[in-house]
């Protein structure tokens, strides 16, 4: 009879001491910390034919949305596939395939299903989520989870993940009391949880009061930071609340410690370093010489063309760094890419060509053409992923091109649309102000 796993799963190949040390790795990468790629293999050793430890690791290699990954990613799929499997497993294999073979929306799809059918599968539920925001699937970041609740409780092994997850999908799509309550509620259960800290600091950013939003995250950055590989991204969040006060010294000195300045390589910290590093410039402040080592990290990804949302963060630090030749290569990866039948191209098509040309426009100073590109995608931006924090850079470069390129009545719409939106805004105001002072075109 096979082993269980502690949410009830069969799980095939498996013996006492890689179930266990799988079950570390599932609970490590519930809460996004330490080293779960260690554990899994800590399992495979134990018991090189466990078949949902290489379905994990394939998982594990994916959810990094680095392409350099995927020879791993697909190793482990492979091994997986010549082992016994049950449906479930089966179902996994196929959904990270998907995947694999660069086809986001069939495995998000995939996992949907198989999650109605085990609603206690924590790790189908992690990923599918996870494939939601890559998507910019809001509602699906909501409902997924939604949909699985009533098969769980508090005494099960990962509710506090449940609620962390169900907290940023209710946050994405506006109720934020609900969202708050639900990620507040996570932390307490797991102080870990780096998704719950997470969920709470994007409620706390929409709902416009970054003193809260300090007050969050500064006091207990050695809980939610401390071994884990969402550290970066909440320092962001921290980072974002000190912007919206105008103390860019707190800011930049954010990025040097925790951000940017770690010479971290990988991909979703280099697209935090980026996103920030963007926002001080619209703004007009001196980031001295820090884009340059960060494009020097983005290098080797300027023709990976496995991300659209990747590719945005990586022309804006080769702008910021004035390196011509790398813009080149990323626009001309992606116009081989948009021809191609992959997800990605489509995510390219929509929004991620469009979104990295009006950067490029920007960087040359032809801000009438970039703020023409981002009025062409801003209303279906969510189609190349991310949350709603991370695209209003869309939104904040479409306003300072408008401004830059003196469209006035444009610039007018733009500001009052901002301070309608962000009424606590001291950015909105000064916006709005600067868009008044423009000459209005006869």
């Amino acid at each position: 009879m096979s082993l269980r796993d502690a949410l009830g799963h069969p799980v095939s190949g498996a013996t006492a001491a890689s179930l266990e040390a799988y079950e570390q790795a599932a609970r490590e990468l519930l809460c996004l910390v330490d080293d779960p790629l260690g554990s899994i293999d800590r399992a495979l050793a134990a018991a090189p034919e466990m078949t949902m430890a290489h379905v994990l690791k394939a998982w594990l290699n994916l959810l990094g949305t680095e392409s350099a990954n995927l020879p791993a990613a697909r190793a482990a799929l492979a091994a997986a596939a010549a082992l016994p499997a049950d449906t479930r497993e089966q179902r996994h294999i196929a959904s990270a395939q998907a995947w694999a073979e660069g086809r986001w929306r069939e495995a998000a799809w995939r996992l949907e299903d198989l999650s109605l059918d085990h609603p206690r599968d924590a790790l189908a539920l992690q990923v599918g989520h996870q494939l939601d925001f890559f998507l910019g699937a809001s509602r699906m970041l909501r409902d997924r989870i939604a949909r699985a609740l009533p098969a769980w409780d508090e005494g099960m092994p990962g509710w506090h993940a449940l609620l962390g997850m169900h907290a940023f999908g209710l946050e994405e799509c506006g109720d934020y009391d609900a969202a708050e309550q639900q990620g507040r509620r996570s932390v307490e259960l797991e102080p870990r949880d780096s998704w719950g800290w997470h969920a709470v600091a994007h409620v706390l950013e929409m709902r416009q009061v970054p003193r809260d939003g300090i007050a969050w995250l500064q006091p207990s950055s050695g809980t939610w930071a401390a071994g884990s590989f969402l550290a970066c991204h909440n320092w962001w969040h921290l980072a974002l609340y000190h912007l919206e006060l105008d103390d860019h010294d707190a800011v930049l000195a954010l990025y040097d410690r925790s951000i940017g300045g770690t010479g971290s390589a990988v991909v979703l910290d280099m697209v935090d370093a980026s996103a920030m590093l963007w926002r001080l410039m619209l703004r007009g402040v001196d980031v001295g010489d820090r884009w340059g080592p960060l494009a020097e990290r983005w290098a080797p990804l300027a023709d990976a063309g496995w991300y659209a949302f990747n590719d945005l963060h990586a022309i804006i630090a080769f702008v910021g760094a004035g390196r011509l030749a790398d813009q080149r290569r990323l626009l001309d990866a992606q116009r081989r890419i948009v021809g191609e039948g992959s997800d990605n191209a489509m995510f390219m098509r929509e929004v991620g060509h469009p979104a990295a040309l009006a950067v490029a426009a920007f960087g040359d100073g032809d801000y009438r053409q970039a703020a023409s590109l981002l009025r062409g995608i801003r209303g279906h931006a969510h189609r190349f992923g991310g949350s709603h924090a991370q695209r209003d850079l869309i939104d904040l470069t479409l306003l300072e091109a408008a401004l830059r390129s003196d469209q006035q009545a444009l610039a007018v719409g733009l500001a009052a649309e901002r301070r309608a939106l962000r009424p606590l805004s001291a950015l909105a105001r000064r916006t709005w102000q600067r868009a008044l002072a423009l000459p209005a075109v006869r």
